[in-house]
């Protein structure tokens, strides 16, 4: 039986895990955790913020995922989405989901983020 969710993995392209690490402990305010050796070796970061984890990994013929997508529940959704224009990531807000307010944006890999926060 199913009884959590432990990680959510997203790909990026080689040579990208700096600019990676800037925006989700920057921005998003995660912080990064070690990866295993043998996993290390293959690229990518792993990040936390509570009990959400986030890994990226390293992907050769990468294609950034447009439509699926971690959907993260914050709080202090406005002040969220300010902080992410400030560090230059887009904003899209959408109010198509009842109940939430909730936005898009983009990592720097060009994956897909949803956040939001219940009314």
């Amino acid at each position: 039986m199913l009884a959590a969710l432990d990680h959510v993995q997203l790909a990026a392209p080689p040579g990208t895990e700096d600019a990676l690490r800037a925006f989700y402990t920057g921005a998003l305010g995660m912080t990064e955790i070690p990866k295993p050796p043998v996993l290390a070796a293959r690229g990518g970061c792993w990040f936390r913020a509570g009990a959400v984890q986030l890994h990226v990994g390293v992907e050769r013929d990468f294609r950034p995922a447009k439509k699926a997508h971690p959907g993260l529940r914050v709080t202090g959704i406005d002040a969220l989405a300010a902080r992410l224009t400030a560090h230059g990531a887009p904003v899209t807000w959408d109010d198509d989901l009842p109940g939430h307010r909730r936005f898009y944006s983009e990592d720097p890999a060009g994956n897909r983020l949803e956040f939001l926060q219940p009314h």
